[in-house]
This record gives C-alpha cells, sequence and structure tokens, in this order.
C-alpha cells in the first residue's frame, strides 16, 4: 500500500503531467505571464462549465471574496451574515472592508448556515448574507434566496470548497454552486476540488454592470491603462496558474465524483456505528463533491482517535478547531454562546479524514479499520 496523503497532489499531476507541461510551457514560450491567452481562455471555459455569463479570475479565493463585496457598493458599518463553522477568509473580507460581521449558527445535518438563525439574525443594518459550502455540500440556496429576497439582500456564495457542486430546487431545476447568488466567489488553492500550482481565485456573477466592475477593481480600477474609473486593487490569475487550471477543468467532474466514490465507500464501512456520524450521500444529484470528508465522534474521544490515526500513519484534520466567535480577532459583545451551540457542539466532534483523487480501496480500508480498532 502506498504512502497516505491528506491531499496526493503528486499522483493526480503525475496522471495529467502532459497535459499541464503543455500548457504551461506555452505560456514560457509566449512570455505572457500576467493577462495572457491561458486566462483568457480558462476564463471562458470556466464560463461553460459554470453556465455562468461571467468569470473573473483574480488572485486568490480570498481576494474573490473580498473584490465581490467591494463590487456591491457595501458601505463601513452594514452588517454582513455569515456562518460561525468556517475558514477565517469569510469573516476576514469582511472585517477589512469595516462592514459589520454578524455570525450565526450552523445546521447539525449540514454543517452549512442555519436558516433559522440566518432569518433571526436579519436587522434594519443587514445587507447582506454570505453563506459559505463548507467540506463540498451545497447550502439550502433556495432558502436563502427566498430570505434574501424577501429583505432586499445581496447574497454573495463562498464557493471555496464546492466547485462542481449542484444546487438542486424544489422545481427540479439544477444550479452549480457559486452562481446562484449575486455573485459568488472560490479558491484554486492547490489542495482545493480545481487546484491551481500556487495561488488562484475568480469570481462569478449573471450581472453585467456588476461583472464590468468587478474586473476594473481586480486591475487597479483600471479599464483604460493608467485611467483609474474605480478604487481597485492588484488581484490577476497568473498565466501559469491559469494554465494548470486549464488542463485539469475538463476533469472536474471526474475528480469530483472519485470524491463521493471514496466518500460512499468510507460511509459504508463507518455508519451506523454508535460512535460515528458519517456524512450523508445523495444518490439523486451532486450536491456534495466532499473537498473534505468530515466524520463527527460522539461520546468518544475524539482527540486520542486523530493521536491513534497519526501513529499508524494516517494523516487527519480538525476543520475548524476554534469557532470564529471565539477567534482572538474576532469577539464581540453581541455574541453569547447559547447562540452557537451547535458549532461549539462541532469544534469538539469533527474530524476529517484524506480525501483527494487518488485514494484507493486498499487506503480506505486501512483507514476505516484503523478507525473501528480504536473505537472498538
Amino acid at each position: 500500500m502506498k504512502k497516505i496523503q491528506m491531499v496526493d497532489l503528486k499522483s493526480q499531476y503525475d496522471s495529467i503531467k502532459e497535459a499541464v507541461n503543455s500548457s504551461i510551457q506555452e505560456v514560457l514560450e509566449t512570455n505572457t505571464y500576467i493577462n495572457g491567452p491561458q486566462v483568457h481562455l480558462f476564463q471562458k471555459n470556466l464560463e461553460d462549465y459554470l453556465g455562468v455569463k461571467h468569470v473573473i479570475p483574480c488572485a486568490n479565493g480570498t481576494d474573490a471574496l473580498q473584490i465581490a463585496m467591494m463590487g456591491l457598493d457595501l458601505k463601513p458599518g452594514d452588517e454582513v451574515i455569515t456562518a460561525d463553522f468556517t475558514f477565517a477568509a469569510t469573516v476576514e473580507v469582511i472585517a477589512l472592508l469595516q462592514l459589520t460581521p454578524v455570525l450565526v449558527d450552523v445546521d447539525i445535518v449540514n454543517m452549512n448556515i442555519s436558516i433559522d438563525a440566518l432569518k433571526k439574525a436579519i436587522t434594519p443594518k443587514t445587507k447582506a448574507i454570505v453563506p459559505v459550502h463548507l467540506f463540498g455540500r451545497a447550502a439550502n440556496m433556495e432558502a436563502i434566496m427566498r430570505i434574501a429576497k424577501e429583505h432586499n439582500l445581496y447574497v454573495i456564495e463562498d464557493n471555496a470548497q464546492a466547485i462542481g457542486a449542484n444546487c438542486k430546487f424544489s422545481d427540479g431545476t439544477k444550479k452549480k454552486a457559486g452562481t446562484i447568488g449575486h455573485v459568488g466567489a472560490t479558491s484554486f488553492f492547490p489542495s482545493k476540488n480545481l487546484g491551481a500550482y500556487g495561488d488562484g481565485g475568480a469570481i462569478f456573477t449573471n450581472d453585467d454592470n456588476l461583472a464590468h466592475k468587478l474586473r476594473g477593481i481586480v486591475n487597479h480600477g483600471m479599464y483604460v491603462r493608467y485611467h483609474h474609473d474605480v478604487v481597485g486593487v492588484n488581484s490577476r490569475l497568473d498565466s501559469i496558474q491559469a494554465a494548470v487550471l486549464n488542463a485539469k477543468l475538463p476533469l472536474l467532474d471526474q475528480y469530483n465524483l472519485a470524491r463521493q466514490n471514496a466518500a460512499r465507500k468510507y460511509t459504508a464501512a463507518l455508519d451506523g456505528h454508535k460512535n460515528i456520524i458519517a456524512p450523508s450521500i445523495c444518490d439523486i444529484c451532486d450536491c456534495h463533491v466532499f473537498h473534505q470528508y468530515t466524520l463527527r465522534i460522539i461520546d468518544a474521544n475524539r482527540d486520542g482517535l486523530m493521536q491513534h490515526l497519526l501513529d499508524k500513519g494516517i494523516p487527519c484534520a480538525i476543520y475548524y478547531p476554534i469557532p470564529l466567535h471565539a477567534q482572538k480577532a474576532y469577539l464581540d459583545i453581541r455574541y453569547k454562546e447559547e447562540d452557537f451551540l451547535i458549532t461549539n457542539q462541532l469544534v469538539k466532534e469533527v474530524i476529517s479524514l484524506p480525501m483527494h483523487t487518488e485514494l484507493d480501496d486498499k487506503q480506505i480500508q486501512f483507514i476505516t479499520n484503523s478507525i473501528l480498532e480504536y473505537l472498538n
């Protein structure tokens, strides 16, 4: 059995080496390192894949979120609601823009923003909602968009972990996560389902006017060289990263299917154990693309299990060990612990197992047997 990796980028690269190297070589030979043909090609290819009118590539996923908010003309003090249980980048950009972050609890089953908590958090100062499609599972966008319409709020989708996931609506239609709100943002960090070989990100929208503004913001506020029409930043996807992404994008659905198949095998081996709550897997839609495969360990020593796995050479991780409302940078007297009961529970229970496109049956069996060995 080959060594188990949390994310096996080397094996993935070996399988696509020719396409990746050829795309990178084209950049090197044309010397178009910024906004070159590979960037424009990737933009068009991703628009086609997502079924969205506009993709605006940028330097990373955090920039994507910040630029999306800048494009909506949110003002200092405006309240922006997002989930407490996620990576800090989501709240970080809200604070950087001098907006007021409003953290709310999540759902115990899907770990995404709680619809009930979201409703309760809306005030006259609320201007936007940032749902996070956590661990690759699409949030309840139908309910979120309905609430946003009722209260005249913007929706900014944090799709850093769920590119390729589908949101299914009650009328049977499906839309790609990240393309449903007013604007979406994603990351191409190397470990993502669609990962570059460095930093990268993108913003999605179907709004022509917003897209135009965002394209200026990512490039110092310029539409014509040295003419700065809006306040901007320097956040461009470089051509080498676009070349890598162009080689990978045609394989994204295949990659997500491999993750889903690995998740099914994990769940088949672990589900039903009295100390384990495994992720549910929907067989009728692709609402979960398993950026992470995250278990909940109940009435057992989660940290002891983690050490047991590490001792056996099995990488694992806790995403996320500290809720955002408890982070030093985001402490606020408005937050009461009783408003974060689910998040506070999850941070004590969750553990994420190796998840990537190259997992094989022997590795999955070894991992699951090791978990059951400890818990039994």
